[in-house]
């Protein structure tokens, strides 16, 4: 069984957000795969607002993502989180895939498409903070 990293925003509309990313594992989990999805859980334990604490849980992130099989681009939003997950994913060579809203929705299966061939906005909400260092 596949452990896939799910990778959709968390800040902006936080409750539609973690809704879409509850139905990407649920998704990865119909597909024979096994989710993992950090921003369901760090959130719980730790403060967004403050940027130590966003730092440790990026930090956190990556660690889990070393660990997976793949990522899972889930949706064509990209936040400042998700850049950095698929920037370390591609840098230790763990395989990205890409999933539309309407395919984690509709059930439809999984394409495998290059991430490089689909338009992607950036969500402005998700600027890295001032004192944000991230070390790979």
């Amino acid at each position: 069984m596949k452990l896939v990293y799910i990778c959709s925003p968390y800040a902006g509309d936080v409750e539609n957000n973690i809704r879409f990313a509850k139905a990407a594992c649920l998704y990865a989990a119909e597909h024979g795969c096994a989710p993992v999805a950090v921003h369901l859980l760090y959130p719980q334990i730790l403060d967004d607002n403050v940027p130590a604490q966003r730092e440790i849980g990026i930090q956190m992130g990556l660690r889990v993502l070393a660990s997976c099989d793949e990522l899972w681009i889930c949706g064509s939003r990209i936040s400042h989180g998700m850049s950095c997950e698929i920037i370390e994913a591609e840098r230790i060579g763990i395989p990205v895939r890409s999933l539309s809203a309407e395919q984690i929705q509709g059930g439809c299966h999984m394409k495998q498409v290059s991430y490089d061939d689909i338009e992607r906005e950036i969500l402005p909400e998700e600027t890295p903070s001032p004192g944000l260092k991230l070390q790979l």
